[in-house]
């Protein structure tokens, strides 16, 4: 029997960590990634494990693989080459990739996470290596249990992060390929929250795809029919919930790019019975909120510094847009926004114009964000519904534009402008994924807001020089968010991961923002700082929930304790045989 995982260091710490024995042995020791520490290996494992003959004279520290490793990454320049390098390593030694991604996050972000995963999505089938996590078809239906505890290597699973890969960041169907989303969300928890490897499963339900393109390739890895709908896909859904529950009881679920209508009536669905929650929802939510706070408190928007005084403009009626409407909603109304102001104070277009109770159709969660007959008329706006979106901005002049559309361009000149003259500083965010179904660039919205726009982006983007001054453009990333709520649920034991929590999160997220006081303007904490964001998010939420009720008032008190009870680092133990 083989050893099942590597166990945890406390505290989320760097330092080295107690010995471990292992029943392993020879190559199948060096191939296990859990375990397997290369050139590390003392003499003396060498010699007790089986493993003379099989490795290099040399003997490297982990702080030495780490340089030769980076060099290594360093010397490919496109970013794919880098994506797939980072791959390999990751199946071939997880303590040194974990490592190198620990102590270069802001240089490998981008790389293992959007833009780049979006390319490696995009061509999944042709750069596949090597199987990662659980692929479950509908034939899979009554035997999930079965194939989760396969793909758990028979290690105890804490955390899933699950896609039916139909909305792929702003890519849509991408089939099989969606897998390196769940794979890459769950290597941001283990680096930015220390989510041990071993206690996360990444899952692939194949439903098909409707993509033709993937159907008529013949190096397609995935199902090749029609993407399954309507009442068999929530069964098969309800099936996969029951798997986990049956295989992993309370394990926590995340849900990732599943398309607007699945992903609004599956959070719906399970949000109350078991530990999940949907990141492109919520997790979307609060790291939008926590920079608006942000903005706001530093004179961004209306100027006056106070939440309650701004108007929010979507563009974009999809799943990201209810979920920063909702906690924005939520946190207006706990400033004392009420009636008629709170009515107007959020708005959604979409591609039929302004979304209002008099549409025909209102599907997919867009009811929640309609305006009431009341608010068109308050805002003035009944002869502007299928108006364009410069044309919207001018009448009801809102401090704040987000995009979520994923159509690029999208904030044109007459727009920003518009914007620049509703606002002192107006907030102007194209948060869609990846940078190329961004609503603009920050050099046009700068350009055309002379200078005055906060920017806050969905991808990376380098600095822009304004009037001389270097900006900062600010990155509103989920991992500020997503690995801290989900370390909370884990190490609190949550039986559910209720809005409350990304609220939470979301204004301890902001406070750090002003602890950490960033330079050129940034929104967010440094990237670097992220295991300590995440411990600091996980602690707040466990505490507010013990609080509320959503959480052990016992836990409440030892939140600190559970959290860094929790967290793993990626240092190599002793090994000696069992």
């Amino acid at each position: 029997m083989s050893t099942p995982s590597v166990p945890q260091v406390m505290n989320g710490n760097l330092t080295p960590a107690a010995t471990l024995a292992v029943k392993e042995r020879g190559k199948a020791l060096l191939s296990r990634p859990t375990l397997n520490k290369d050139t590390a290996f003392s003499r003396e494992e060498r010699r007790l494990l089986g493993l003379d003959g099989l490795l290099p004279a040399s003997i490297l520290t982990l702080e030495e693989q780490v340089a030769v490793e980076l060099v290594k990454i360093r010397r490919k320049q496109d970013p794919l080459e880098r994506y797939i390098g980072l791959a390999a390593l990751q199946d071939r030694n997880e303590t040194l990739f974990y490592r190198l991604l620990v102590e270069n996050v802001e240089e490998f972000l981008p790389i293992v996470y959007t833009p780049t995963v979006g390319e490696a999505c995009k061509r999944w089938s042709q750069i596949w290596r090597r199987a990662r996590g659980a692929w479950i078809t509908p034939e899979d239906a009554s035997r999930i249990p079965e194939l989760l505890r396969n793909a758990s290597g028979g290690a105890e699973i804490r955390l899933i992060v699950v896609t039916d890969n139909e909305r792929i960041l702003g890519l849509g169907d991408l089939g099989v390929g969606g897998m390196g989303i769940p794979i890459g969300k769950l290597s941001l928890y283990t680096a930015a929250a220390g989510i041990q490897p071993t206690w996360a499963l990444p899952v692939s339900l194949d439903v098909g795809t409707d993509n033709s393109e993937l159907i008529a390739d013949p190096n397609y890895l995935g199902r090749r029919t029609p993407r399954l709908r309507g009442a068999e896909y929530d069964a098969f859904v309800e099936s996969f919930v029951h798997g986990v529950q049956a295989a992993f009881p309370g394990c926590v679920i995340q849900w990732e790019d599943f398309k607007q209508q699945n992903a609004i009536r599956i959070l719906e669905r399970y949000r109350n019975t078991i530990p999940s929650f949907n990141d492109d929802i919520q997790g979307t939510g609060a790291v939008a909120l926590a920079g608006i706070i942000a903005a706001i408190v530093a004179g961004g928007g209306s100027g006056t510094g106070k939440i309650e005084d701004q108007r929010i403009l979507f563009y974009g009626a999809g799943a990201a847009t209810l979920g920063i409407a909702r906690l924005l909603r939520f946190t207006l109304a706990a400033a004392g926004l009420q009636g008629a102001a709170l009515d107007t104070a959020i708005i959604a277009l979409d591609s039929k114009g302004v979304v209002h109770e008099g549409r025909a159709e209102l599907g997919d969660g867009k009811s929640e964000l309609a305006l009431s007959a009341a608010a068109v008329s308050a805002l003035g706006i009944a002869d502007l519904l299928g108006a364009n979106l410069a044309e919207v901005i001018q009448q009801v002049k809102p401090t704040i534009l987000i995009g979520t559309s994923g159509q690029a361009g999208a904030f044109t000149e007459p727009a920003i402008r518009a914007m620049a003259a509703a606002a002192v500083a107006p907030l102007i965010w194209p948060l869609s994924n990846p940078t190329s179904c961004a609503e603009a660039t920050p050099s046009d919205i700068f350009a055309w807001s002379d200078g005055r726009a906060v920017v806050a982006t969905g991808s990376p983007f380098d600095p822009v020089m304004v009037g001389g001054t270097s900006r900062t453009i600010s990155q509103a990333n989920n991992v500020y968010i997503f690995p801290g709520v989900g370390l909370a649920a884990i190490a609190g034991r949550l039986k559910s991961v209720p809005d409350e929590a990304f609220a939470v999160a979301a204004k301890r997220l902001a406070a750090l923002t002003a602890e950490s006081a960033p330079a050129g303007g940034a929104l967010y904490p440094p990237l670097a700082d992220l295991r300590s964001i995440s411990r600091a998010i996980a602690i707040a939420v466990i505490e507010a929930g013990a609080a509320a009720g959503w959480a052990s008032a016992a836990d409440g008190a030892r939140a600190a304790d559970l959290v860094d009870g929790a967290m793993w680092s990626p240092n190599y133990r002793t090994y000696v045989p069992a």
